[in-house]
């Protein structure tokens, strides 16, 4: 059983790993959530490929009275996170692959959602696979629900794209210049090495929870605009931005 500090101990360094590619994580968290928080104060939320629950807790944060389903495929991360916000009310963890249909299915939603989220999670979805997603998501959605998604996202145009990937290199150069924090790689090596995640990382590799994982499957902004659209989101626009790190908000009818 993964105790409550071994858990705590590596989603604090996960928080570290994430914020050496976005080093405004948490002002891109504040923005998303005050989005959410102009609508009710009790909102039924979906968060997307969840994680460890970095999010999820957050908004709970700031609204206690919110319900959040925190969906995800990964075991491992499933785990860490439900180690470290157990008994956190409002919050519950199901363990579903978005690629596979029928995902909704499972979300055992009070009533359908008011706001669906995602953090950057959803690159990785190829572009045929992300309109099912999406499709799929706008039939949980209340009339006029929200879907907000903080990623790297690219323009097709090669300069300005270029432009907006540097601010965000400059960003990071000058928060962790002394300090750099670990990267992706390094902090699954080290969770690959921690005897006491022996049996998750076994879980992880024997589900390929990150088969085909690529890093930018679905990485520019019309891939993910134009799902959208398809999908029945008709209001679409970037809510915050530095760089290519930014919050789309898309709005059913």
């Amino acid at each position: 059983m993964l105790s409550h500090d071994h858990a705590h101990a590596w989603i604090e360094r996960w928080d570290r790993q994430q914020e050496g590619y976005l080093p405004d994580r948490e002002e891109r968290f504040t923005a998303l959530i005050d989005a959410v928080e102009t609508g009710r104060p009790d909102p039924v939320v979906i968060d997307l490929g969840c994680g460890p629950g970095s999010l999820s807790a957050r908004l709970l944060n700031r609204l206690p009275d919110a319900t959040v389903i925190a969906v995800d495929t990964d075991p491992l991360l499933l785990a860490l996170g439900r180690a470290e916000y157990d008994g956190l009310p409002g919050l519950r963890f199901v363990d579903r692959d978005l690629r596979v249909p029928g995902w909704t299915e499972a979300l055992g939603l009070p009533r359908p959602a008011d706001v669906a989220v995602s953090t950057t999670a959803l690159h990785w979805i190829p572009g045929d696979q992300l309109k099912n997603v999406y499709a799929e998501l706008a039939g949980a959605l209340r009339p006029g629900g929200m879907f907000l998604n903080g990623d790297h996202l690219a323009v097709a145009d090669a300069r300005l794209d270029a432009l907006e990937v540097a601010l965000g290199t400059r960003a990071a150069e000058r928060l962790f210049a002394a300090d750099p924090p670990e990267d992706w790689a390094s902090w699954w090596a080290a969770v690959a090495a921690d005897p006491e995640l022996e049996a998750l990382n076994l879980d992880r590799d024997r589900r390929k929870a990150s088969a085909g994982h690529h890093g930018s499957e679905s990485g520019l902004l019309s891939t993910h605009v134009n799902a959208l659209r398809a999908a029945g989101f008709t209001e679409i626009g970037t809510l915050w931005q530095r760089g290519n790190d930014r919050l789309l908000c898309a709005l059913l009818p």
